[in-house]
């Protein structure tokens, strides 16, 4: 019989996460800004996974060959402990380190966290067939709820994994706050595996966030939609167009979403009337491109130390495995 596949780490949680006060912030300021997490709709986590398989989108599948190179080095390096994974969306190129740690040891536990609860559903069901010996189990919610909870419930020893890049969406200021939760949720001889998008050639970064066949202009459209289903909305999405460029001063992708016309956007749940500018736009995401001697400088001053970097031949990605 397989288990309950997930545990919603805050009961509010749907009221949380509908209470919209940073939409109308970021609406309401100059320029105009959205959270990326309501990217994360169920649609919005079906098109990122068509973005991963994209011949553009050279990151995930950069990631999952060093994964799938090293994974027996990065099991045998950690033993056996706890797997958690912050924003584990399908957790597919985290089969490779099941797969490694299956081999070491009779059971082992997995803790998948996430805030697509569809996806986080199916693929916990479906990881629970595939890797019978482990134990595997989904929790719903956000990054910061989830090292809450971590922090309160120490089965034993863990490594705590963020891949994908997505370290790359937080600005200095919540890339530092966040690395400081991160090693307060840990405990001496604990580990942190870090997938960072290393810096590479312009031309390189706007292919991957601007794709011939236009999955990441739906993908950041897809917002517009979620916003109006969530916040009873009238975005009309024809009325937006998506862009991504690369700034070489902060060493980042940004994705904006252009107003192509002067109108009015409700929301009625949020009671918010916003006027927009034919020309103006709404920032929905950053992607910073990091330094890997620098990022190793950074974690150690958390007191999460090296202990093995590896990349791929060219260079582009990173994978960090810090012990605190």
């Amino acid at each position: 019989m397989i288990a309950q596949p997930l545990t919603v780490l805050d009961h509010h949680y749907q009221e949380l996460k509908d209470d919209g006060k940073d939409v109308i912030k970021g609406l309401s300021q100059t320029p105009k800004t959205l959270s990326p997490k309501y990217f994360y709709d169920d649609p919005g986590s079906l098109l990122f996974e068509k973005i991963c398989e994209l011949p553009e989108y050279y990151p995930t599948r950069t990631e999952a060959w060093i994964l799938n190179q090293y994974a027996d080095e990065i099991a045998a390096i950690t033993n056996c402990c706890e797997l958690i994974e912050l924003g584990s969306g399908s957790s597919t190129k985290t089969q490779a380190l099941l797969t490694a740690y299956q081999k070491i040891a009779d059971s082992c536990r997995y803790l998948p966290i996430d805030v697509s609860g569809g996806i986080l559903k199916t693929s916990v069901l479906q990881l629970q067939e595939k890797y019978p010996d482990i134990n595997i189990h989904g929790l719903l919610g956000t990054y910061e709820q989830a090292l809450v909870h971590l922090e309160s419930n120490y089965l034993q020893s863990r490594m705590l994994f963020f891949l994908g890049s997505s370290l790359g969406n937080f600005n200095p200021e919540e890339c530092d706050s966040f690395l400081t939760q991160v090693a307060r949720t840990l405990q001496p001889g604990d580990f942190f595996l870090l997938g960072i998008d290393l810096q590479k050639p312009k031309d390189i970064l706007e292919a991957a966030y601007n794709d011939s066949q236009g999955v990441t202009a739906a993908f950041n459209l897809n917002m517009l939609s979620h916003l109006n289903w969530r916040f009873q909305g009238d975005f009309d999405i024809s009325l937006f167009k998506h862009q991504a460029i690369y700034n070489g001063v902060d060493n980042r992708i940004e994705m904006h979403l252009h107003c192509q016309r002067s109108h009015w956007v409700n929301l009625a749940a949020l009671d918010l009337k916003v006027s927009f500018e034919a020309g103006e736009s709404i920032l929905t995401e950053i992607s910073r491109k990091f330094d890997l001697a620098t990022m190793e400088k950074q974690l150690q001053s958390k007191g999460l130390n090296t202990v093995k970097t590896w990349t791929d031949g060219k260079g582009w990605f990173g994978l960090i495995l810090c012990q605190v």
